[in-house]
């Protein structure tokens, strides 16, 4: 809180200065779900959209059923499924100021140890397709290391200790009509979000 910049690295480092202080990396979500609502914004014009993280287990939830301020994460976090919030849609406008107030999320934690998805439903001004979509991500991703495209048929155990902040899975991309689709990418909580601190340490060491 109260950061002097709010940067997720391969959308907004260049706002950095030698200035800024105290910097925030925002969260593992916010990593995976900006880049991608960035392609998306740049080459459709989001209008609006609802995100939902499938999340693995934090230490912020309990083993066994206790004491927390958030009733369901007081619950056993390897028994349910749990329904909580994510502040990684409304980071977004920080990130993507002509995006704020256009996203809103929530994050559903499950019982696996790490690797989480994000399915981000949104609807454009300009028309879009299946082929238009993932087209978009893969010419990103040959020019930017954060993005990643897969299309074979993986499970979230395959994208353990994968560097990229998103993993687009075009397999489960998805439209309705002209102006409506979703996308999925997965994402090690972890180890992608770590990657992205490094990479904001490499580029203020490099503007300094």
């Amino acid at each position: 809180k109260n950061a002097d910049k709010t940067i997720v690295f391969g959308v907004n480092e260049e706002e950095l200065t030698i200035k800024d202080q105290i910097i925030s990396a925002a969260s593992c979500t916010t990593n995976c779900l900006a880049p991608v609502a960035n392609v998306l914004h740049k080459n459709f014009e989001i209008e609006k959209g609802f995100m939902t993280t499938i999340h693995a287990f934090t230490s912020d939830q309990r083993i066994l059923d206790n004491s927390h301020k958030d009733p369901r994460r007081a619950r056993s976090a390897s028994q349910s499924i749990i329904p909580t919030s994510t502040g990684a849609s409304k980071a977004i406008g920080e990130i993507i100021p002509s995006l704020k107030g256009k996203l809103e999320g929530i994050a559903m934690r499950v019982p696996t140890p790490n690797v989480s998805l994000i399915e981000l439903v949104f609807c454009t001004k300009k028309d879009l397709n299946i082929e238009k979509i993932n087209s978009a991500f893969e010419d990103f991703s040959k020019k930017n290391k954060v993005i990643e495209i897969t299309k074979e048929k993986l499970v979230s155990i395959d994208f353990n200790h994968n560097p990229a902040s998103s993993i687009i899975d075009s397999s489960l991309t998805s439209v309705i009509g002209k102006n409506m689709g979703k996308i999925s990418a997965w994402y090690d909580n972890e180890w992608g979000f770590s990657n992205r601190m490094c990479d904001i340490a490499e580029y203020l060491h490099k503007i300094s």
